[in-house]
């Protein structure tokens, strides 16, 4: 399998709920880096296979993902690069978000060793914020 296909492969795995096929992808020390997000436990940087367990579930947990869609992937050798737009709702506060977003993933060994999401991370915040302010 190419690098390209192990992404495609996560993202599959990622659509149909097999979380433990898509860990099974990463490397041991895998380098998993999202935005942070106020009042969301999984935002911000997780390393190794638990805490990539861990993360899963709290996003599982607090989003109910409504759309997720690759949209374009790019094809740079060892690190495949992934256009694509989602939309997810807050569980905690009912809110919705929408976003584009960026992954960026690094492949060595034919396991992804780094993986790097952008997105509007305000748009999420607002959506995760507990109160609202005038």
């Amino acid at each position: 399998m190419n690098n390209l296909q192990i992404v495609q492969d996560a993202y599959g795995k990622f659509g149909s709920g097999d979380i433990g096929g898509l860990i099974g992808l990463l490397s041991d020390d895998i380098d998993w880096r999202v935005p942070e997000i106020e009042n969301a436990s999984f935002a911000g940087a997780s390393r190794g296979h638990e805490a990539m367990g861990e993360f899963f579930a709290a996003l599982v947990a607090e989003e109910e993902i409504t759309h997720f869609e690759p949209i374009e992937f790019i094809d740079g050798g060892d690190k495949i690069v992934v256009l694509g737009k989602s939309a997810a709702t807050v569980r905690e506060t009912g809110r919705s978000y929408q976003t584009e977003w960026v992954h960026i993933f690094t492949i060595k060994d034919g396991k992804i060793t780094n993986f790097h999401e952008f997105f509007d991370n305000a748009a999420a915040t607002r959506a995760y914020q507990k109160t609202t302010t005038a």
